[in-house]
């Protein structure tokens, strides 16, 4: 993880016209990940770590058709899963926390995949912010989760200058306070296609008045 480094913050009244430009911009923000249920969303949203939506998107059909339940996943080759998502990166983890995780659902929570933070965190291959993904797209609840595309958003509009995504998170749920679910998928989608890592698309730029940086700031 790199170091990030120092920027001016952005004021009270900065904040509310970023919060609103966000919500103007992106009013009905979701995830871009191809998903009909809570099951197939956890597993999608587990192997988009560090790998993109639009991978992700190509390698779950023929893994939902294959494993669509988390019966068939937790009674299910290790090998075979592999295959399928060998075009995703640390596939070898990835493969052998989708296993776990089945069948952890199966022997703790009665097969259901549970909608509460503190349950999904429990599940092999969720942390905080996979939970939070979950809980944001599934149940619109009010809470923010900090990828590589938040991270550099947040940083870059002076939002936060913490070094770590948790508390990064910490910093904007508590500034943004309401409409967290809306302004996480906004900022991915901000991130991924306008303020990207290398050559953001700054021309036109409507939060061209609230930039304080074009540091990369990764996470």
């Amino acid at each position: 993880m790199s170091k990030t480094k120092k920027i001016k913050k952005a004021t009270n009244r900065e904040i509310e016209a970023i919060k609103t430009l966000f919500l103007e911009h992106y009013p009905n923000s979701v995830t871009e990940l191809n998903y009909t249920n809570l099951y197939e969303l956890l597993i999608s949203v587990m192997l988009s770590a560090q790998c993109t939506d639009k991978r992700v998107n190509i390698i779950t059909p023929a893994l939902f058709d294959n494993y669509p339940n988390v019966v068939a996943l937790a009674n299910a080759d290790i090998n075979r899963v592999k295959e399928y998502i060998r075009s995703c990166s640390f596939y070898n983890n990835k493969a052998k926390n989708l296993i776990k995780m089945a069948q952890f659902v199966i022997e703790n929570y009665n097969g259901e995949i549970p909608l509460e933070q503190k349950k999904l965190i429990k599940l092999a291959g969720v942390g905080q912010k996979t939970a939070n993904v979950i809980m944001i797209e599934f149940t619109g609840a009010n809470l923010m989760a900090v990828d590589t595309h938040v991270f550099r958003v947040a940083h870059r509009l002076g939002l936060s200058d913490a070094s770590t995504a948790t508390k990064t998170e910490e910093e904007l749920s508590r500034k943004f306070k309401t409409d967290l679910h809306l302004l996480h998928q906004a900022m991915v989608l901000f991130g991924r296609y306008r303020c990207k890592a290398i050559n953001p698309d700054c021309e036109g730029c409507f939060m061209t008045p609230y930039c304080k940086s074009k540091e990369r700031f990764k996470v």
